[in-house]
């Protein structure tokens, strides 16, 4: 097209998976494509058609806006539009009007077709352990290890054991991975595997797909789950307060828990439990670490003012925000996607994974943050009042001002050999104050 109108092409911009129709989509290519025409960089912008470089109203007024300082003409594969011709401009609001209503249309559609098939009991499709992509039909092989890892869960095995020996026999996964404690409590939380039909998280029903294990049996699993999390919640906390939990991460990008099996205690990775690649064995001795965190923590607190703020607030960085906001929306598109077989369950699989890592490293940088849990503590006296948490043993509070303060402390590959804290692998990323 540009040969065809006699123009040089000076720059390309390409956002490749970004729906023009999401709302909070963030498109980076578009973005600097705005910028480079409020420069006056470019007289001509060549589309394949209007309606792929934006679905939404307000997207065509910002255009629209820098195009009344620039003279700038937009081309499609079958028309032009002078962005700056009063008629031009009014057919142009028309046709994304009516592709803004056209996605919206269609979005509605897919979201109602999956909840009508919801609730006739139908599979959204796709590979489920037990069961092959079509979500009927049943690998037998597979749905065998299925009732062996519930009837073994019920027998009073842990998922460590059953994902340890499963790894053992070089069993694997749907998606071909290698099985681990967390995958294994995965499938047991699955209702599929129990006929369960779900839609946006509620129970709706039973399933047409035959069951691998019966809803009794499912249920009975739950109850002892979450009596196992309650057991050993109480356990770990009349045993040592670990004041850096939550705070505390591994760079592989799991959090570390505390550990008290040795001698010392310790932060070890979360990775530690799992088999193969995804084995990470980082620790770091809890009680030097913690005491080193609570040294930068009293400089900070001695300095800090909390005067005029807010009782409770979210802290959250707001590219945090928008980049959450960009990736739920990629996720559910993602999703209609691969609902629609427009790219297959691998690829599918591989991105969303990508995504949900985004997501969660921006997680844990999101703190609620009630700033009464600084009274009385900050100012010029915070060594003094910090001694006194420590005497009360309120270490419930003190986990609270790491959490107030920190992001996260940031545990690195250790270069040291021999006794003492390498303070070198240590890295504390503060939380916004202002």
């Amino acid at each position: 097209m540009a040969e065809r109108l006699g123009a040089r092409v000076a720059d390309v911009f390409v956002d490749n998976n970004r729906s023009a129709w999401r709302r909070n989509r963030k498109r980076p290519g578009w973005d600097a494509l705005l910028v480079r025409m409020g420069e006056g960089a470019y007289r001509h912008v060549i589309v394949y058609h209007p309606d792929r470089l934006m679905r939404q109203p307000k997207d065509l007024e910002k255009l629209l806006t820098i195009a009344d300082d620039q003279h700038v003409v937009l081309h499609g594969q079958a028309n032009r539009k002078d962005l700056s011709d009063p008629d031009d401009r009014f057919i142009l609001r028309i046709e994304v009007a009516h592709a803004c209503r056209s996605s919206d249309d269609t979005s509605r559609r897919t979201r109602a077709a999956l909840e009508d098939r919801a609730r006739a009991g139908k599979p959204h499709g796709g590979r489920r352990y037990g069961y092959a992509k079509d979500g009927y039909t049943v690998i037998e092989e597979e749905a065998e290890v299925v009732r062996e890892v519930f009837r073994r869960f019920l027998d009073g095995e842990t998922a460590s054991a059953i994902a340890k020996d499963l790894h053992a026999r070089q069993l694997t996964t749907a998606e071909g991975a290698q099985w681990q404690p967390n995958k294994v409590r995965n499938l047991l939380s699955v209702p599929y595997v129990a006929g369960i039909q779900m839609h946006r998280g509620q129970r709706i029903g039973m399933g047409e797909w035959p069951a691998l294990i019966d809803v009794g049996q499912w249920e009975e699993v739950q109850q002892l789950r979450a009596y196992r999390a309650a057991h050993s919640g109480k356990s770990t906390a009349e045993h040592r307060y670990y004041l850096l939990r939550g705070v505390v991460m591994c760079t592989c990008g799991m959090r570390m828990s505390g550990s008290s099996n040795r001698i010392k205690p310790i932060y070890r990775c979360t990775r530690a439990a799992a088999y193969g690649q995804e084995r990470c064995t980082r620790a770091i001795t809890a009680e030097p670490l913690e005491a080193f965190t609570r040294d930068v923590a009293l400089e900070v607190l001695e300095k800090l003012d909390i005067t005029g703020r807010q009782p409770a607030t979210t802290i959250r960085p707001s590219q945090d925000v928008a980049a959450d906001e960009d990736d739920a929306a990629q996720l559910a598109e993602l999703n209609q996607m691969w609902l629609s077989k427009e790219i297959p369950t691998p690829e599918y699989r591989s991105m969303r994974r990508v995504i949900e890592e985004r997501i969660k490293e921006r997680q844990r940088r999101t703190v609620q943050r009630p700033v009464a849990v600084l009274d009385g503590i900050v100012g010029p006296d915070a060594r003094k009042n910090w001694r006194r948490l420590e005497e009360e043993k309120d270490y419930a509070r003190m986990n609270a001002v790491f959490r107030f303060l920190f992001a996260a402390v940031i545990i690195h590959p250790t270069s040291k050999r021999g006794q003492g804290l390498d303070f070198d692998r240590i890295e504390i990323e503060p939380n916004p104050l202002d």
